[in-house]
C-alpha cells in the first residue's frame, strides 16, 4: 500500500491532485478553527501602563503590549549562582587501571613471601618482616608464623585478590575523598557520566565490611589481623576526585544561570481584573514601564495591530497543524476520513466556545472547560493514544489564549484531559462509566492538590476546585455516552458497545441464516471462533473479527441451495447449469450480501467483511469445469470475485479462517497432521494469489494465525467414541455417537 509522502509515478497527476485536495481541505478546516479561536479570544486593546502596589486589587486587566524581560537584582543573581555552584556534584574519575597495579603488587609480594619462607625455613622471621615492610606492612611474629603455612598464606593472598577483583572495577573511593561530600557525585568513565548518591559509593571502610564474606580464616584472630593488613596494603582506590573537572563544571553551571527573573511575552496577562497584585506582578509592571520608556511610548500603529491579528491566527493554526501532522503520521486512516476530521474539528470548536464562555465569567474556572468530554469521546471512538494527544493540543490551544495566560488553566486542562483519555480504553459495560468518572475526578483532585500546596491555597479553595472538577467529570462522561451513538453514525466507527449490539445472534438476519441456510450458519459460527482466536493472538480486534464473520456470508440467503454446505447429499442444482452461470451465482453472494447489509444498515467496517473475505480470488471449480466442457476459452473475470483484497488485519484473518474451516469440513479423517497440512495449504494459496498484499499483516503474524487455526480446528474435529447399546439404548448404529463426560 502506498503512503503519503512517497514518490509517485511520473504522470500520476490525478493522484497528486487528490493528495493536494485532501491536505488542502484539512488545512482549510484548521484555518477556520484558528480564525474562530481568534474571534472568541481577541487580543486585548492597548492600555496605559499602570503600576499597582503589592496587595492592592487591580481594577482591570494589565496585558503586556510587547515582549520584555524582568532582570534579577545583582545580589539575588550572585546568590543564585553560588547556590548553583554548590548544587553541582563533585566529579570523580573511574580509574580501573588501579586494579592492575594492585593485582601486580599483590602477586609480586606473594612471590617474595614464598622465596623468603623457602630460603630461610623456620628462621624466616627477619626476611619475611623485611619483605613485608617494603610494601608498608608491619607483621608481628605470630603473624609471620601464621603465614609460614603455605596453605594459609595462599588462602590469604587469594582472598585479598578476589576482594580486589570483585569490587574495585565498579569503583571504590578512599574514605577521606568522600568525608566532606554530601548529596551526589558525578562518576566519569570515558564519555559516560553517571550521577549517584554519595552514600551509595563504596569506600575502603565499606570494602572491609564486604570483604568479611570472603574471609579465609574468620575464627582466627591472627588470621583476621593478617587479612586486614593485606587488604589495607594493597587497596588502591579506583574512584579518584577530579577537582579541575569539578571546578570547570561548576563555573559553567554558574554562568548558565538566567539573568532574568521573568520573561513576559506579548499579549501575556500580568494581572487580571479584580485580582490581588502579587510581588511578581508588581515587578513585571515596573519592568514594563522601564522597557516602554526605552522603546519610546506605547502607541501601536495599524500595521502593528494587523500583524498581531495575523500572528494570533498563525499561533492557533500552528498548534492545530501539529495535531493534524500527528494524525497523518500515526493514524493515516483517521486523517483520510473527512467525517472523522470534521468530528475532531467539532470537538475542538465545542471546547473553544465553552472556554470563551468560561473566560467571560467574573472568576474564570478553567476546570469547567470540557476538555475531558472531548477526550472521553475520542478515546471511546478511536483510541486513548490519539485522544491523549488531542487533549494535550486542546489544553495548549486554550491555555495560550489571552484570558488564560498567566493562569493555571494549561496545567488543569492538561491533567483533566489526559486523565479522561486514559480512563476509557475500551468501554465494555455500563459500570465502566462510573469508574471513568472517578478516574477523571481524581485527576482534577490531584491537580487541585498540587496547585494548592504549591501556591499556598486554603483547603476550602482546594475543595472547591476538586468539587467543580468532579462535576465536570460526571457531566463529561455522561454527555459523552449520550453523544456517542450519533458520533458513531457520523464517522462510521464501530465501538465495542456497538459491536456487542451487532453480535446478538437473535437479530433477524442471523435468525434467518440459521433457519434458511443452516449449513452456512454452522460454517459462520465455526469460522467466527477461528477468526476471533487468531485476531486476538496477533493483537488485532478479536470482537470485530467475530462480529464481521457473522455477516460475511449473509448474501447466501438469496439462494442458499446453491451453496454446498446447505445441499442435501446427491442434490446439486449446479449440475443443471452452465459453469459461468454457476460462477455468477456463487460470486453474486457478495453483491447480494451488500444489498442485504444496506437493508439492515450494517456499519461500514462490518460490510468490509462481506466484500473482502474472498478478495479477488477465482472460483476455480467452475472455471475448470468450463474448460473440461470444451467451451470457448473462459474469461477469468467471469470466474473471479469482485474484491477488494483484505485491507485490514481482521478481514485478512477471516479470509484465511473461511478457507481453512470449509476445507477442514471435507477432511474424511481430520488428524492433527492433516489439519496442519490443510491450514498450510490454504494460507500458502492465498499468499501466492496475492490476496494478502494490501493487508497490514506480517509473516510472523501469519505463523501465529496458522497455529491458532490448528489448535481450534483440532478442538472442533477431535475424535468421538460410540457407546454400546447397553450404555445408552442407541446401539452401534453408526449414526449416533456421544462423548464421555471427561472428553
Amino acid at each position: 500500500m502506498g503512503t503519503w509522502g512517497q514518490a509517485e509515478p511520473s504522470g500520476d497527476d490525478g493522484g497528486r491532485s487528490r493528495a493536494l485536495g485532501t491536505h488542502g481541505a484539512r488545512l482549510s478546516i484548521a484555518l477556520a478553527l484558528a480564525a474562530g479561536a481568534y474571534l472568541l479570544f481577541p487580543l486585548a486593546p492597548a492600555v496605559e501602563l499602570p503600576l499597582y502596589e503589592v496587595g492592592s486589587v487591580a481594577p482591570e486587566n494589565v496585558i503586556a503590549p510587547f515582549a520584555f524581560r524582568v532582570p534579577k537584582p545583582d545580589v539575588a543573581l550572585q546568590r543564585e549562582r553560588e547556590a548553583t555552584r554548590r548544587a553541582v556534584p563533585p566529579v570523580f574519575q573511574l580509574a580501573p587501571a588501579a586494579l592492575d597495579s594492585a593485582r601486580a603488587q599483590l602477586q609480586a609480594f606473594g612471590r617474595v613471601l614464598d622465596g623468603a619462607y623457602g630460603a630461610a625455613g623456620t628462621g624466616a622471621t627477619p626476611a619475611v618482616a623485611a619483605a613485608a615492610s617494603q610494601v608498608g606492612i608491619r607483621l608481628t611474629a605470630p603473624e609471620i608464623a601464621y603465614l609460614h603455612a603455605p596453605t594459609k598464606r595462599r588462602a590469604q593472598l587469594d582472598a585479598v585478590q578476589r576482594v580486589l577483583e570483585r569490587w574495585l572495577p565498579s569503583g571504590v573511593a578512599s574514605t577521606a575523598a568522600l568525608a566532606d561530600v554530601r548529596g551526589a557525585i558525578a562518576i566519569v568513565q570515558g564519555p559516560r557520566t553517571t550521577i549517584v548518591p554519595a552514600d551509595s559509593v563504596t569506600t575502603f571502610a565499606g570494602l572491609l565490611s564486604r570483604a568479611r564474606r570472603m574471609h579465609p580464616d574468620p575464627t582466627s584472630d591472627v588470621g583476621d589481623a593478617v587479612y586486614v593488613k593485606l587488604l589495607s596494603a594493597f587497596f588502591r582506590p579506583t574512584l579518584l576526585p577530579d577537582r579541575a573537572a569539578t571546578d570547570r563544571v561548576r563555573v559553567e553551571a554558574a554562568a548558565g544561570v538566567d539573568r532574568d527573573l521573568f520573561f513576559v511575552r506579548a499579549g501575556e496577562k500580568i494581572v487580571g481584573a479584580h485580582e490581588v497584585v502579587s510581588r511578581e506582578a508588581n515587578e513585571k509592571m515596573r519592568a514594563l514601564r522601564d522597557a516602554t520608556q526605552q522603546r519610546g511610548g506605547t502607541e501601536v500603529t495599524r500595521t502593528r495591530a494587523a500583524a498581531r491579528v495575523v500572528g494570533s491566527v498563525l499561533h492557533n493554526l500552528i498548534i492545530l497543524v501539529v495535531f493534524g501532522v500527528t494524525l497523518l503520521l500515526f493514524r493515516p486512516q483517521l486523517y483520510a476520513s473527512t467525517r472523522v476530521v470534521l468530528l475532531f474539528a467539532l470537538e475542538f470548536a465545542l471546547v473553544l466556545v465553552s472556554a470563551a464562555l468560561v473566560a467571560r465569567m467574573a472568576a474564570p474556572r478553567p476546570e469547567i472547560v470540557p476538555v475531558a468530554l472531548a477526550a472521553v469521546m475520542l478515546s471511546i471512538l478511536f483510541d486513548p493514544r490519539i485522544s491523549m494527544i488531542a487533549a494535550m493540543v486542546l489544553a495548549v490551544l486554550v491555555g495560550s489564549q489571552g484570558p488564560f495566560r498567566g493562569t493555571n488553566a494549561l496545567f488543569i486542562m492538561l491533567v483533566g484531559g489526559v486523565a479522561a483519555a486514559v480512563s476509557v480504553k475500551t468501554v465494555r459495560g455500563r459500570n465502566q462509566a462510573y469508574l471513568s468518572m472517578l478516574f477523571v475526578a481524581g485527576g482534577y483532585a490531584l491537580a487541585a492538590l498540587a496547585l494548592g500546596l504549591t501556591l499556598g491555597w486554603m483547603w476550602t479553595e482546594i475543595g472547591v476546585m476538586t468539587g467543580i472538577g468532579a462535576l465536570n467529570a460526571v457531566g463529561a462522561v455522561a454527555l459523552a455516552m449520550g453523544l456517542l451513538p450519533p458520533a458513531e453514525e457520523f464517522t462510521g466507527t464501530v465501538t465495542y458497545l456497538r459491536l456487542l449490539e451487532w453480535s446478538d445472534l437473535n437479530r433477524p438476519v442471523l435468525q434467518r441464516l440459521s433457519l434458511e441456510a443452516p449449513g452456512t450458519y454452522a460454517h459462520t459460527i465455526a469460522t467466527a471462533n477461528l477468526a476471533e482466536q487468531a485476531a486476538n493472538a496477533i493483537g488485532a480486534n478479536g470482537l470485530l473479527a467475530r462480529v464481521g464473520t457473522y455477516y460475511h456470508d449473509i448474501g447466501k440467503l438469496k439462494k442458499p441451495q446453491f451453496f454446498v454446505e446447505n445441499q442435501a447429499r446427491g442434490r446439486n442444482p449446479h449440475d443443471k447449469l452452465k459453469p459461468n452461470t454457476s460462477a455468477s451465482i456463487i460470486k453474486n453472494h457478495v453483491r447480494e450480501g451488500l444489498e442485504l447489509a444496506d437493508e439492515i444498515k450494517l456499519p461500514k467496517p462490518l460490510r468490509a467483511f462481506i466484500t473482502e473475505h474472498h478478495g479477488t480470488g477465482r472460483i476455480g471449480y467452475f472455471m475448470e469445469k468450463a474448460r473440461e466442457r470444451g467451451d470457448a476459452l473462459p474469461n477469468p473475470a467471469e470466474y473471479a470475485y469482485p474484491g477488494p483484497t483484505p485491507q485490514t488485519a481482521e478481514t485478512a484473518v477471516l479470509m484465511l479462517a473461511d478457507g481453512a474451516e470449509a476445507a477442514a469440513r471435507a477432511l474424511p479423517e481430520p488428524t492433527p497432521q492433516k489439519i496442519r497440512e490443510l491450514v498450510e495449504h490454504v494460507t500458502r494459496q492465498r499468499i501466492e494469489q496475492g490476496q494478502l498484499r494490501d493487508a497490514p499483516i506480517t509473516l510472523r503474524q501469519i505463523e501465529i494465525i496458522k497455529d491458532q487455526f490448528v489448535r481450534v480446528l483440532l478442538g472442533m474435529h477431535h475424535n468421538r467414541i460410540e457407546y454400546p447399546a447397553a450404555a445408552g439404548g442407541v446401539g452401534n448404529t453408526g449414526g449416533v455417537s456421544a462423548e464421555p463426560a471427561s472428553a
